[in-house]
């Protein structure tokens, strides 16, 4: 069970002036943001704090938040930015200053370190609006929801990812968020959660990706193979297509998961990437692991899952299911400690516990194998 999370004191740091121009405001005490129980492969390679220690904002537009990177004495000064309110293109624009680097129309956290945004009061939203980390590290995103990104269409954002990460990034902590879209790539979305260009030491937890075309990609094409060291724990993928997630290359632990619905596939490893999946629940879905698309095999190592009413297709040319009776094709082993639920509480703790708005809840480590 995840340690208790600590409270700190705001800092009364931002002026009248600056609330009334960009919504930053000082944080009162009692509404001080969640930042420890890092797990998975972002509690190693020196482990992500986001912005404990440093200065604790209110922010309730995108200029707000982009005003709050742009206003710390440097790029890497640690900051809590707490958001409420619904964040969109009306609400945010770049904002300039020597510690930032951001754009319209986008969350941007590029080149810098030690910061985390974190949902509080009534709930933040990021509608329309994506998230984009780039050449950054030690960054913490938790207790929001992202809706309705697209890449082609009107208003895009993020290239149509919900978070997306690249160019070297490095100790991402994605916790308790939820991630939607409203279709497939003929509506105009991507990815929920993506993922390219030598980005590693990514975890996300307790988290809903649902009703999109692509959950998810590790590596933007067979030749990006620098990423990896990833887990995703205690999420719920609901009404996807694909991509739950597709892996390029690296290594990723899935455990505890509930899958429901995925219509075409699931994890897919391939190119040479190595995925344990330990104690996960699928229902209701078709080849929910195997290598698909592609000739370039990937590998997998599978441990107490539970498939519930899950069809597998043939293999042929490109596609490599590894049902009906999914056997271990690899060994993977993970640098971190973990708990596992049993496979069969799955369902029950991850409709609990994950996504925004369901108070950081997580397992209490009753429902052991």
């Amino acid at each position: 069970m995840r340690r208790p999370f600590a409270r700190r004191l705001a800092a009364a740091v931002a002026t009248a002036a600056l609330a009334a121009v960009t919504g930053v405001a000082p944080t009162p005490p009692e509404a001080s943001a969640a930042t420890g129980g890092v797990t998975g492969y972002a509690a190693v390679n020196g482990g992500t704090t986001g912005g404990a220690g440093g200065q604790t904002v209110r922010a309730t537009t995108g200029t707000a938040i982009h005003a709050a990177l742009c206003g710390r004495a440097t790029s890497a000064t640690p900051i809590t930015i707490q958001v409420e309110g619904t964040v969109n293109h009306g609400n945010t624009r770049k904002v300039s200053g020597a510690s930032c680097d951001t754009a319209d129309g986008v969350i941007e956290l590029k080149r810098i370190s030690n910061v985390t945004i974190v949902g509080v009061g009534s709930g933040a939203v990021f509608d329309q609006l994506g998230i984009h980390i780039r050449e950054s590290r030690n960054i913490i995103i938790q207790n929001v929801t992202v809706r309705n990104v697209k890449k082609s269409g009107s208003p895009t954002s993020n290239g149509g990812d919900a978070i997306g990460m690249e160019s070297g990034v490095r100790n991402v902590w994605v916790d308790h968020v939820t991630l939607e879209a409203s279709g497939g790539e003929s509506e105009g979305y991507d990815g929920l959660f993506d993922v390219k260009n030598n980005t590693q030491y990514v975890t996300l937890s307790y988290s809903v990706l649902r009703n999109s075309g692509r959950g998810g990609l590790v590596g933007s094409s067979e030749s990006d193979l620098s990423n990896g060291f990833l887990t995703y724990h205690h999420n719920l993928y609901e009404n996807i297509d694909s991509r739950a997630p597709l892996l390029r290359g690296g290594t990723a632990h899935m455990y505890n998961n509930h899958y429901r619905r995925l219509n075409d596939s699931g994890i897919n490893s391939r190119a040479g990437a190595r995925a344990k999946v330990d104690h996960n629940y699928f229902e209701d879905s078709k080849d929910v692991l195997g290598t698909f698309y592609t000739d370039a095999a990937g590998y997998w190592q599978v441990s107490g899952n539970v498939f519930d009413n899950v069809t597998w297709s043939a293999p042929g040319d490109g596609n490599q299911p590894a049902g009906p009776d999914p056997r271990s094709t690899t060994t993977v082993t993970v640098p971190y400690p973990y708990t596992l639920d049993a496979a069969g509480c799955v369902p029950g703790i991850v409709g609990r516990t994950a996504g925004a708005g369901t108070g950081l809840l997580v397992s209490d480590g009753t429902c052991s194998p």
